[in-house]
């Protein structure tokens, strides 16, 4: 494959594994290296600390990578070790920090920032890796009836209402009621939440649906939702009649097991066009 060019940093989740793999199919030569303390998927994965990043970034350069991808979820540092710190790292640490208090995307386009202020590239899966971002259609054959296009249509505008504050990129509608919306815990802790709240009908029959995009001013090189074959069990587990996102706008992890797990429970699966 040649010298890599190009770093995933990788968070926790299977997409930085996925998108390792589609890297490697294509012969791109990459690195994968991951903040410590991190739970990733990738045994490869070379761990850097968070208290010597600046440090590290720097070693990336020169050792010949020129574009950096961040993909997976990554959780804001809970301690750090004074002691460890370098000292670029901790003239940076007050910018950092203070990026931390205000939200998600916040966080990660000012460690893109530092990253580009260290003359390596931040760049999106869509750019190297377009084909893990689905065009419009229908992944599943069952059909979204006009009940389910209805919510999902609620779904989208309280999913942009949400994202205007930097808050989450997902809600769950049955029947034109917002039955939830996600936050800091996540899309799996959402559906978990509506799963053991929610009243099921006798006859097994489904209703509501999840919707996922991007936040409005996402800075949609990093941390895109997604939707794989988790996300589909807990939908199911939930009762939900579907699950739709934002065309080009989500990812779609693990494809034919996610389509065929939908197919097997009844989902839809429905990658809808942006409402803006």
């Amino acid at each position: 494959m040649g010298d890599p060019t190009l770093a995933i940093i990788a968070g926790a989740g299977a997409l930085p594994r996925m998108l390792s793999q589609a890297l490697s199919a294509v012969g791109r030569a990459h690195l994968i290296c991951t903040p410590h303390g991190l739970d990733v998927e990738l045994e490869e994965a070379e761990e850097f600390y968070f208290e010597r990043s600046i440090s590290f970034f720097r070693s990336l350069e020169k050792r010949g990578i020129r574009q950096v991808v961040m993909v997976g979820k990554f959780h804001r540092p809970r301690a750090l070790n004074i002691m460890r710190f370098e000292g670029s790292t901790l003239l940076a640490a007050p910018r950092i920090l203070a990026s931390l208090r205000k939200g998600d995307d916040a966080s990660l386009r000012s460690l893109a920032e530092i990253i580009e202020e260290l003359g390596l590239e931040v760049v999106g899966v869509e750019e190297v890796a377009p084909h893990l971002l689905p065009e419009p259609g229908l992944y599943a054959s069952r059909l979204p009836s006009e009940t389910d296009r209805a919510d999902v249509e609620r779904a989208a505008h309280i999913v942009a209402a949400i994202s205007g504050v930097d808050v989450g990129q997902g809600a769950v509608v049955a029947g034109g009621l917002c039955l939830a919306t996600e936050s800091l815990p996540g899309t799996d802790a959402m559906l978990d939440w509506v799963a053991s709240t929610r009243e099921h009908p006798a006859d097994g029959s489904r209703s509501g649906v999840l919707y996922k995009a991007p936040k409005i001013q996402q800075d949609r090189r990093m941390d895109l939702p997604a939707i794989g074959p988790v996300t589909v069990a807990k939908a199911a587990a939930a009762g939900l009649a579907g699950i739709a996102w934002e065309a080009r706008g989500a990812l779609l992890l693990d494809a034919e097991r996610t389509m065929a797990d939908a197919e097997r429970l009844g989902l839809f699966l429905w990658a809808r066009q942006p409402i803006r």
